[in-house]
């Protein structure tokens, strides 16, 4: 029996097909599923970009990941997910400065209040040999790889009373994260620490359990803080951040293409959400005040600084003196 030419180059094109449709099998077989959990509400800039982060990663590793963003403690609050990580149940995770700190403590130091001074203090110590350094013994402790560090904000106090100075916030029963480094603040104000869960803060203020809390001008807006709360006092006395970690076990899967890849990425989402932050912070004050929100500008800086300053060093402290120097000393 003859076979045309034609009908030859049906067969090679059929075996063609069959050949890509296989290939194309084996790269979706081949594409891995990673959980990326944290805290903040799907409106934030954190969750934006952490979805943009994941797109690119998967475009660029030609579909090798699939990253999921578990946001707004759909998977656990950050306690959880920090033990999650461990744990194997998530890959990946936004947690707070002080989280990582309670595995290496120097990492904590730039939730200590007027610690960092500015937003170019900030990136400085973001890009800097230090914190290289403190991520390279947080994953001798942990195993776990630091991968970024993302702009948070300047923790602003909200409260029923009016706040200007420390001695406003004398025995005032304060909410904080709950790590122990948020009690330096409370220390140097004279004010009563009481630690209670992101999640949990808005009951706790409507509820009368606390007298106030402080967070960054978009975190007050994005968990609607201003409803329950009738000052903002613009303290500014904490620039916070947030750390992304990749557990070790997912880090260390990686080829070392995949982890220049997952760097390069997730450090430019960090810059990204960093500055739209940064940008909100410069806007909200006039939103708050459309409001009826009382925002109070004149506050005394310098005495909250000045009260700080002489509890850097104390009893909350999880670094020595050698750290604490380099720190101050980042340009």
């Amino acid at each position: 029996m003859s076979i045309s030419w034609k009908g030859v180059k049906r067969l090679i094109l059929a075996g063609s097909l069959v050949t890509a449709a296989g290939m194309t099998a084996g790269i979706a077989q081949a594409a891995e599923t990673l959980k990326w959990a944290h805290v903040y509400e799907t409106s934030t800039p954190y969750h934006n970009w952490a979805v943009w982060a994941a797109g690119e990663i998967k475009a660029r590793t030609e579909g090798r990941y699939e990253i999921e963003v578990y946001p707004a403690a759909s998977l656990g609050k950050e306690n959880d997910i920090n033990e999650a990580l461990s744990l194997g149940t998530v890959d990946m995770i936004y947690t707070g400065s002080t989280f990582v700190g309670r595995v290496h403590g120097p990492l904590a130091i730039p939730s200590a209040p007027f610690m960092l001074r500015d937003f170019d203090h900030f990136n400085a110590y973001a890009n800097s040999d230090l914190f290289r350094e403190m991520g390279e013994a947080f994953k001798g402790k942990s195993g776990h790889q630091i991968v970024s560090l993302t702009y948070y904000g300047r923790r602003m106090v909200t409260s029923n009373e009016a706040i200007r100075s420390p001695a406003d916030m004398k025995d005032m029963k304060l909410r904080v994260p709950p790590a122990p480094l948020f009690q330096m603040f409370t220390e140097s104000v004279g004010a009563n620490a009481t630690p209670i869960a992101f999640s949990e803060v808005y009951l706790a203020l409507s509820q009368g359990a606390v007298d106030g809390q402080e967070n960054p001008l978009p975190t007050i807006q994005f968990k609607k803080f201003y409803e329950v709360q009738k000052y903002i006092s613009l303290t500014g006395h904490i620039i916070d951040s947030l750390v992304t970690v990749v557990s070790g076990s997912r880090w260390n899967s990686l080829s070392d293409e995949d982890k220049a890849i997952f760097g390069e990425v997730l450090k430019e989402a960090a810059a990204k959400a960093g500055a739209d932050i940064l940008k909100a912070e410069n806007e909200l004050v006039a939103w708050f005040k459309d409001k009826g929100v009382t925002v109070i500008e004149d506050v005394d800086r310098e005495a909250f600084r000045e009260a700080a300053m002489k509890v850097h060093n104390g009893q909350y402290a999880s670094w020595d003196k050698d750290i604490y120097d380099r720190f101050q000393a980042i340009q």
